[in-house]
C-alpha cells in the first residue's frame, strides 16, 4: 500500500472524474446528456488510467465510486447508442475489481447487478446477429461480467440477500440464454459473421464460449442452492424456459459429448435443472415430454466408449492436414498404443466428428491411473452427469406424479430388461448395469417414486397382455402391464444376485411397492408365487444372526408380507404355501418351502427384529388363507410361549432391582416381536371356530397377560379377546372364561395406559353382545362401572371404544328384555342400573362425533325397552319393575335424539334414524298423545328431502315405516304422505346422485316404495281435504308408478320386498307381500278418488285394482 499512499496525484484522475460526474448528476440531465458526459469525463480515449488511479484511494471510497458509476450508467442504458459506453463502464469496473480491494456495501452492489442486467439486455442480447467484431466484443464483456459477479460471489455471497440473489440470477440466466445463442450459431458451419477463412479460429472462440457458460452454471448452481425454495413465479418460469432451451441444444442431434470439459457443464447444467425441478413454482406439464426424451440420453453418459454411438454426428473436418499428424496431448504410458499411431476408440472419433469441432479436450490427469472412476468404467467421473439426470426424473416424478403416466414407456422397459440398452436406456438400464452403485440406488429410488405416484393408475388400469409384433399400437393399460412385467423380472433378478447393501435395500423398497401396485389378477398367474419364491430363496442363505444380516432379512419378510397380503387370494399362492407340507417333509424340502422357511425364523436363535417380521408375515398368510392356521399352530404357541417367558422373567428382574436386561431399543423390539406373535394368535383364533385343539389357543393366549409390563404386549393381548367369537368364548372352561372377563375389566379400571384401557373396553364390548353373559349375577354391573368410568376419560380414543361398548351392552340388554316380558321370572338387571345406562348415554351424546354415535345407538336400544308407561297401564305392570322408566328420561332422550341429528355428522344422522325406529317400536307410547311426535315426523322428512347421503334417506324411511296405525301419526300424516310422495317422484326423476350414492340408491327405491305403501294403506275418505286435493293432483304419478310395481311382480307371485331394504336389525320387518301392499293402497286411493267425483281417475284406479286382485 506504499504506492498507494505516495502522493495525492495518483487518486487525481479518478476523484476528478467522479466529483465531476457526481456534480453534473445534480441537475438531473436527460440520459443523452447524461451518456455525453460518461463520455466524456469517464470513456475519452485520451483519459488516463482511471482504474490505476482508484488504487491510491481507499477501499470504502472506491467502493462508494463505483456504486454511483453503475448507478448512473444504468441510467442512460434506455440511449439507441450507448452499448460501447455500457461496455466501457463495465470493462473499468472489471478493471478496479481487479487492482482494488473495494468494500462495497449490499445497496452498492445491488446498483451493480442492476446495471449488468441492462448491459446484457442493451449491448449483448442480439450481438450474436451482428458482425464478428461485435460478436467478439460481446464475449469480452460477457467474460467480464461473469468475472465481477465471480467477484461479489466470493467476497460476498455467503451473506447475500435474497433481492441480491435473485438479480444475480436474472443476470446469469440472460447471460447463460446469450451464449446459448452465440454457440448455436457458431454450431453452423458458415453461420453470420464467419467467413470460412475465419473457420479455423472458431475453435479456440467455442472453447472459451463453453468455459464461459460452464462458470455462468457453476454460478447459477450456487445461487440456486441459496434460493431456490424462494424464488418468484416469474423468476422461476425464466430460469426453466432458459434452462429448456439449453437442454434441447445440447441434444440437438445426438450431441452428448463425452469428455472432462463438458461433463464438468453437463453435471452443472444438471445440478441447476434439479435445484429448479426440486421446488416448483410453476405448471412443468409444458416442459416434461422434451426433459425426459433429453435426460434420457444422459442415463448412459460416460458408458459409451467401448462402442460407437447410435447415431453419428455429421463429420467435420476443421483442418486439411490428418490430424494424425499432429503431436496431440499427453498420455500416460500406461494408455498408449505400442505402435504409437492409434489412439483409443473416443479419442480415435473425436478426430472427425462433432467432438474437434468444439475442441473439448480433457486435462492430463483425467486418465490418470490414479483415478479410480476410470478402474470401475466411470470415465471423467461421468457418473455426476448420470446422478443429475435421474434426480432431475425423480424431481418430476414427485412435482407431479401424473405428468409422467404417459412417460413411463419412455423411462422405463417394455421388453428386453436384462438386455443392456447403449441407447434409448432406461431406470432399469441404471439399475441394472450402470458401474456406479450411487447412481443404481438412485435409479431405483426413482423408480420407486414413480411406483408410489402411480399406484392408483397401475391398479386400476395395467394389465398383461402378450405382446404383438414390435413397434405396432399398445394400449396405455397393456403397456403398463408389460412394464410390470419387466420391472418384475429386473428386480427379481438383481435381488438374487446383488450383495451391495444400500442398493438392496432400495431394491426392496421398489420390490414392496410394486407388489402394492401390481394387481395380480390381471397378470400371469404364476408371477406373484415367483416373487414369493425367489423372496424365499433369499432366507436360508441369510439366516445367520450376525447384525449385517438383520437389515436384510427384515426387508426380505417385509416383501412377504407385502406378497401374502394382496386380495383377492389366489390358488397358485395357497399352492406355494402347501407344497412339501405334507407329513414327514425331508430336510431339502423344508429348507425349500415357504412355511417351514417362515417358522424357521421365528425360532429363538434368530434375532428379535427378524422374528417380528416372520410373525408379520404368518399373520398375513392365516388372515388371507385361514387353513394354513394348522400347519404353523404349534410353531407359533411354543415360541409365543417362550416370548412371554422371556418377558415375564425381565419384568421380574426389574421389579427386583437387579437392573435393566438390555438397552431400551431391545427391549422395545423384543415388545413388538411378542406383540407380533400374539397378532398372529388373535388370526387364528378368527379362523378356530371350526379349528382343532382349539382349547390349546385359547388357553395359550391366556398367559400371564397383566403381569406383562409391555404396555404394547398387553393391548395386543387384549385387543385378541376382542377377536373372539361366542362359540369360541363358551367352548373356554369356565375359570379361562372368568379369567377373560375378570382381565378385561382390570385392565379397563386399573391401567395406566390410554390404549390399553381402549383394547380393555373393545373387549368388554365384544364379550357384552353375548346374551349367556346377562345370566351371570355380577358381570354385567362390573362392566357397566367399567364403562362408566372410562367413558369420562381425558382421552379421545378410550371415551369412543367405552362407548362403543356401552352401546353393544344396551343392545344386548334389549333383546334380552323382549324376552323377559314373555316370561317375567328370568331377571336381567337392577333398577339402578338400567338408570346409570340411561344417564351415561345423555351425557356421551354431548361428546365427539364418534363417542356421540355410539351414545346415540344406546338410547335407542333403551327407548326400545323401558317402559313409559301412564298411570292406567301400571295397574297391570307395577312401578317397580326393572324396566319401568321415568317418563323425564322419555323427554331428555328425544332431546339428545333431536340435538344429534340436526348437529352430528353422516354416521350420527343414520343411528339417529335407528333410534327413532326403535323408540317407534316402543308399544307402551302412545305417539298421538307425545308433544314431541310432529316433530320428529319433520326431522325425518327433512332428511329424506334434504341429506346427500342415501343411507340416511333410507334409515328415514325406515323409520317413518315404523308405527302400524293411521293413528300414530297423528296430525302429520298428511305431511308425512306428501313428502313420502314427493321423495318418490324426486328419486325417480333424478338422474344426478353422487358416485357413492349410486349402489344405495336402488335400496333407497324399494324402502320408499314400502315406506309409501305402508302409508297410503292408511289413507281413507276422511282425510283432510288438503291430502285428498294432493292426491288427486298427483293421480296420474301414483298411477304409474303403481302400475310399475304390477309389472315388476306380475312373474313371481307374492314376491315379498328384499331384506336388504328393510332395517330388520331392530326387529322390525315387514311380513307382507309386495302384492297385498299394492292392492291395499290401490284400494284406499280408489276410495279417495270416488269420494270426489273423479270419474275418469276412478276409473282407472278400478282397472288397477282389478289387475292386483
Amino acid at each position: 500500500m506504499a504506492s498507494a499512499s505516495t502522493s495525492g496525484g495518483g487518486a487525481r484522475p479518478w476523484r476528478t472524474a467522479l466529483l465531476t460526474l457526481r456534480d453534473e448528476s445534480l441537475a438531473s440531465p436527460s440520459p443523452a446528456a447524461l451518456l455525453a458526459l460518461l463520455r466524456r469525463v469517464l470513456l475519452a480515449p485520451a483519459s488516463p488510467s482511471l482504474a490505476a488511479s482508484a488504487a491510491a484511494l481507499s477501499p470504502h471510497e472506491v467502493g462508494s465510486d463505483v456504486a454511483f458509476l453503475a448507478e448512473t450508467a444504468a441510467a442512460v442504458a434506455s440511449c439507441p447508442d450507448a452499448d460501447d459506453a455500457l461496455r466501457g463502464v463495465c470493462h473499468l469496473i472489471h478493471d478496479i475489481m481487479c487492482k482494488t480491494n473495494m468494500e462495497i456495501d449490499s445497496s452498492g452492489w445491488l446498483a451493480i447487478l442492476k446495471f449488468l442486467d441492462k448491459l446484457v439486455k442493451c449491448s449483448i442480447e442480439g450481438a450474436c446477429v451482428k458482425g464478428l467484431s461485435f460478436r467478439t466484443a460481446a464475449l469480452n464483456t460477457t467474460s467480464e461480467c461473469l468475472q465481477i459477479l465471480r467477484f461479489w460471489s466470493r467476497d460476498y455471497g455467503r451473506g447475500s440477500s435474497l433481492n441480491e440473489n435473485s438479480h444475480s440470477l436474472t443476470v446469469l440466466i440472460s447471460i447463460v440464454s446469450c451464449l446459448q445463442a452465440e454457440l448455436n450459431l457458431s454450431d453452423k458451419p458458415n453461420g453470420i459473421g464467419i467467413s470460412p477463412r475465419d473457420s479455423g479460429s472458431t475453435n479456440n472462440k467455442n472453447f472459451n464460449t463453453w468455459d464461459m457458460i460452464i462458470s455462468a452454471f457453476a454460478m447459477v448452481e450456487d445461487v440456486l442452492c441459496k434460493i431456490a425454495s424462494s424464488l418468484t413465479e416469474d423468476l422461476w418460469q425464466s430460469v426453466i424456459e432458459v434452462l429448456r432451451k439449453v437442454m434441447d441444444f445440447v441434444t440437438a442431434r445426438n450431441l452428448i459429448i463425452e469428455s472432462s470439459m463438458m461433463l464438468r457443464f453437463y453435471t452443472s447444467f444438471l445440478r441447476c435443472l434439479h435445484l429448479v425441478l426440486s421446488d416448483p413454482k410453476g405448471a412443468l406439464s409444458g416442459h416434461v415430454a422434451g426433459f425426459v426424451a433429453n435426460l434420457q440420453m444422459f442415463f448412459v453418459y460416460g458408458l459409451r466408449s467401448a462402442s460407437p454411438p447410435a447415431l453419428a454426428p455429421k463429420e467435420i473436418r476443421t483442418d486439411s492436414k490428418p490430424r494424425a499428424s499432429h503431436r496431440g496431448r499427453y498420455r500416460p504410458p500406461h494408455l498408449r498404443n505400442k505402435a504409437g499411431t492409434e489412439n483409443d476408440s473416443l479419442e480415435g472419433r473425436s478426430s472427425d466428428s462433432e467432438y474437434s469441432r468444439y475442441d473439448l479436450s480433457s486435462s492430463d490427469s483425467d486418465l490418470s491411473d490414479s483415478d479410480g472412476y476410470a478402474k470401475s468404467g466411470d470415465r471423467f467421473r461421468s457418473s455426476k452427469a448420470r446422478l443429475a439426470a435421474i434426480l432431475c426424473i425423480q424431481d418430476i416424478c414427485r412435482a407431479d406424479p401424473k405428468l409422467l403416466t404417459s412417460q413411463w414407456p419412455v423411462l422405463l422397459p417394455e421388453n428386453d430388461v436384462l438386455q443392456q440398452r447403449k441407447h434409448q436406456a432406461t431406470l432399469m438400464t441404471c439399475l441394472i448395469f450402470d458401474p456406479i452403485a450411487k447412481v443404481r440406488v438412485e435409479a431405483a429410488s426413482t423408480i420407486a417414486t414413480m411406483l408410489e405416484g402411480q399406484a392408483l393408475v397401475l391398479m386400476q388400469v395395467a394389465e398383461y397382455k402378450e405382446s404383438s409384433k414390435r413397434g405396432s399400437f399398445t394400449t396405455l393399460s397393456c403397456s403398463l402391464g408389460q412394464i410390470l412385467m419387466q420391472l418384475h423380472t429386473g428386480a427379481l433378478y438383481l435381488i438374487q444376485r446383488e450383495t451391495q447393501a444400500t442398493l438392496l435395500a432400495a431394491l426392496f423398497r421398489v420390490l414392496i411397492l410394486m407388489i402394492s401396485a401390481t394387481p395380480y389378477a390381471r397378470m400371469p398367474k404364476e408371477l406373484l408365487p415367483s416373487v414369493i419364491n425367489v423372496l424365499c430363496s433369499r432366507l436360508p442363505n441369510t439366516h445367520s444372526n450376525k447384525s449385517e444380516h438383520y437389515a436384510l432379512l427384515v426387508n426380505v419378510l417385509s416383501c412377504l408380507e407385502a406378497a401374502f397380503s394382496k386380495v383377492p387370494p389366489t390358488l397358485d399362492v395357497f399352492a406355494v404355501l402347501t407344497q412339501d407340507c405334507g407329513a414327514g417333509p425331508s430336510h431339502d424340502q423344508q429348507e425349500s418351502s415357504v412355511v417351514p422357511i417362515l417358522l424357521h425364523c421365528i425360532e429363538e436363535e434368530m434375532h428379535f427384529s427378524v422374528r417380528c417380521g416372520a410373525f408379520q408375515v404368518l399373520r398375513s398368510v392365516v388372515h388371507n388363507y385361514p387353513s394354513c392356521a394348522n400347519m404353523i399352530w404349534e410353531k407359533i404357541r411354543d415360541n409365543v410361549l417362550d416370548l412371554l417367558q422371556i418377558q415375564s422373567f425381565e419384568d421380574q428382574k426389574c421389579d427386583a432391582n437387579l437392573g435393566l436386561p438390555g438397552s431400551k431399543e431391545d427391549s422395545s423390539i423384543k415388545g413388538r416381536c411378542l406383540v407380533a406373535g400374539i397378532k398372529v394368535m388373535d388370526e387364528c383364533l378368527r379362523v378356530s371356530s371350526g379349528f382343532k385343539g382349539a382349547d390349546d389357543i385359547k388357553e395359550c393366549r391366556l398367559m400371564d397377560i397383566q403381569q406383562i409390563s409391555d404396555c404394547t404386549v398387553r393391548t395386543a393381548s387384549l385387543t385378541c379377546f376382542a377377536g373372539m367369537t361366542s362359540d369360541v368364548f363358551f367352548s373356554l372352561p369356565e375359570n379361562k372364561r372368568d379369567y377373560v372377563t375378570a382381565s378385561s375389566v382390570h385392565a379397563a379400571l386399573s391401567d395406566a395406559v390410554p390404549s390399553v384401557r381402549s383394547a380393555a373396553c373393545r373387549a368388554i364390548g365384544i364379550i357384552a353382545c353375548f346374551p349367556e353373559i346377562l345370566s351371570s349375577p355380577s358381570l354385567p354391573v362390573k362392566f357397566i362401572d367399567a364403562i362408566e368410568l372410562n367413558t369420562r376419560n381425558s382421552s379421545a380414543p378410550v371415551r369412543v371404544t367405552a362407548s362403543w361398548a356401552l352401546a353393544n351392552l344396551c343392545s344386548c340388554i334389549r333383546f334380552k328384555a323382549l324376552e323377559v316380558y314373555i316370561d317375567p321370572s328370568a331377571g336381567v338387571l337392577n333398577k339402578s342400573s338400567i338408570s346409570l345406562l340411561v344417564e351415561i348415554a345423555l351425557r356421551l351424546a354431548k361428546d365427539g362425533e364418534k363417542v356421540k354415535s355410539n351414545a346415540v345407538r344406546a338410547l335407542g336400544y333403551l327407548s326400545r325397552f323401558i317402559r313409559f308407561m301412564n298411570q292406567a297401564d301400571k295397574i297391570n305392570y307395577p312401578s317397580d319393575s326393572v324396566f319401568y322408566g321415568d317418563p323425564v328420561w322419555l323427554e331428555r332422550m328425544v332431546q339428545a335424539l333431536m340435538s344429534c341429528v340436526t348437529t352430528g355428522n353422516v354416521k350420527v344422522q343414520w343411528n339417529v334414524c335407528h333410534a327413532l325406529s326403535n323408540l317407534f317400536m316402543n308399544d307402551t307410547l302412545r305417539l298421538q298423545d307425545m308433544p314431541w311426535a310432529s316433530s320428529v315426523y319433520s326431522i325425518l322428512l327433512l332428511l329424506i328431502r334434504d341429506s346427500n347421503n342415501y343411507k340416511i334417506k333410507m334409515h328415514a324411511a325406515v323409520a317413518l315405516a315404523v308405527p302400524v296405525s293411521r293413528l300414530d301419526y297423528g296430525s302429520s300424516f298428511p305431511d308425512v304422505v306428501r313428502g313420502l310422495v314427493h321423495a318418490l317422484e324426486a328419486l325417480r326423476s333424478n338422474n344426478s346422485s353422487l358416485p357413492s350414492n349410486f349402489k344405495q340408491k336402488d335400496n333407497l327405491e324399494k324402502q320408499l316404495t314400502f315406506t309409501a305403501l305402508h302409508l297410503l294403506g292408511f289413507v281413507s275418505p276422511n282425510e283432510d281435504p288438503s291430502l285428498k286435493d294432493f292426491l288427486i293432483k298427483k293421480a296420474s304419478i301414483l298411477e304409474d308408478w303403481l302400475k310399475s310395481l304390477c309389472t315388476s311382480f306380475n312373474n313371481s307371485e307374492h314376491q315379498t320386498f328384499p331384506t336388504e331394504a328393510i332395517n330388520d336389525e331392530d326387529g322390525f320387518s315387514p311380513n307382507v307381500t309386495q302384492k297385498v301392499m299394492v292392492s291395499s293402497a290401490v284400494r284406499s286411493l280408489l276410495d279417495i278418488y270416488a269420494g270426489r267425483n273423479q270419474q275418469a281417475i276412478t276409473q282407472r284406479f278400478e282397472q288397477l285394482a282389478a289387475s292386483v286382485a
